[in-house]
């Protein structure tokens, strides 16, 4: 046992979630919209600058798509937070994301939009009591997710999307767990002890939580053994977790023989982080390939990006005589 004190969770007090005021309802989700002309689309941006390195990069993530090669797409939770989640879905269902990756609070955000259509509670106002990331359902509901995971051999993110399915729930066409279950492209979970609201809840349990999101960085790194030339990497506002899970899962790759060289790495957040620079866009990318750097906010970058990727070629004109 440890000589030092050890704080008892026996006596943590949870809370319903219909107490929770959130910040973040689907009714505020963008809408996918139609693909577009492709010509049409890429005029919207300047082949200036960073206008013409995102025409380029979508180019590639359609082409990588179209070729049937892995686009990984790694993202934080801001992303589901700012009503993206339906860009990331169309694009797995068209086939131009083929596993995605995310850490503990991109899962929790997720699946809460699943069951209760709204997520994102307000932290300053609730931790004042206590209160702040005590609610029942969402600790309850994941931990059981884990434990039927862990008893069929499943990895962390697919046995989420598959319980989200067991339990029917309401809002599960706004998720991505569930969507990319039923699309049987891989969703990922890559937890750190202690950063997320359900390592607070009494039913956590930590060796439980460790074996799954192993798993998943097993199932991960499988996922990179397929970068190949052409192949695409996005980070989406990550800024931490992603990079560094990122950089050790393609060492295990190349360690292990395979080339996992010559892919597209983008980053896409707000602020020009050293990990996500460094561990996803610069050092991947020194045996081969192209890395980008995309600031802006999500909520703008991103639909950019879908309607580049999802673009089609307009059809070809009758001649007239």
């Amino acid at each position: 046992m440890s000589r030092y004190p050890v704080f008892d969770p026996d006596g943590l007090r949870t809370r319903p979630l219909a107490e929770r005021s959130n910040k973040v309802h689907v009714s505020s989700f963008l809408r996918v919209p139609a693909p577009m002309d492709r010509e049409e689309a890429e005029a919207q941006l300047p082949e200036i600058l960073a206008g013409a390195d995102l025409r380029e990069f979508a180019r590639r993530m359609r082409q990588a798509g179209e070729a049937g090669r892995p686009v990984l797409w790694m993202m934080g939770a801001h992303m589901i937070k700012v009503g993206c989640s339906p860009l990331v879905i169309d694009l797995a269902e068209r086939g131009n994301v083929s596993c995605v990756a995310t850490h503990g609070a991109g899962m929790i955000h997720d699946f809460e939009i699943a069951l209760i259509g709204a997520t994102s509670e307000d932290v300053a106002a609730n931790l004042g009591d206590g209160t702040f990331g005590m609610w029942e359902e969402t600790g309850a509901h994941l931990h059981e997710a884990a434990r039927q995971a862990e008893e069929d051999g499943l990895g962390y993110g697919e046995g989420v999307g598959r319980y989200i399915d067991r339990i029917d729930a309401p809002w599960r066409e706004h998720s991505i767990f569930w969507r990319l279950w039923k699309a049987g492209v891989p969703v990922t979970v890559h937890s750190a002890i202690g950063t997320e609201i359900i390592h607070q809840h009494p039913r956590m349990d930590g060796a439980l939580v460790g074996r799954l999101t192993y798993r998943d960085f097993l199932i991960l790194a499988a996922h990179i053994t397929g970068l190949t030339e052409g192949s695409v990497v996005l980070n989406i506002g990550s800024a931490v977790i992603m990079p560094e899970v990122f950089i050790k899962a393609l060492a295990m790759a190349r360690n292990a023989g395979h080339p996992a060289r010559g892919f597209h790495a983008a980053n896409f957040d707000m602020y020009d982080h050293y990990r996500p620079r460094v561990n996803v866009v610069g050092r991947p990318t020194l045996a081969g390939g192209t890395g980008h750097v995309f600031l802006g906010h999500h909520e703008v970058l991103l639909p950019l990006l879908h309607r580049l990727v999802t673009a089609e070629p307009a059809p070809p004109r009758e001649e007239t005589r």
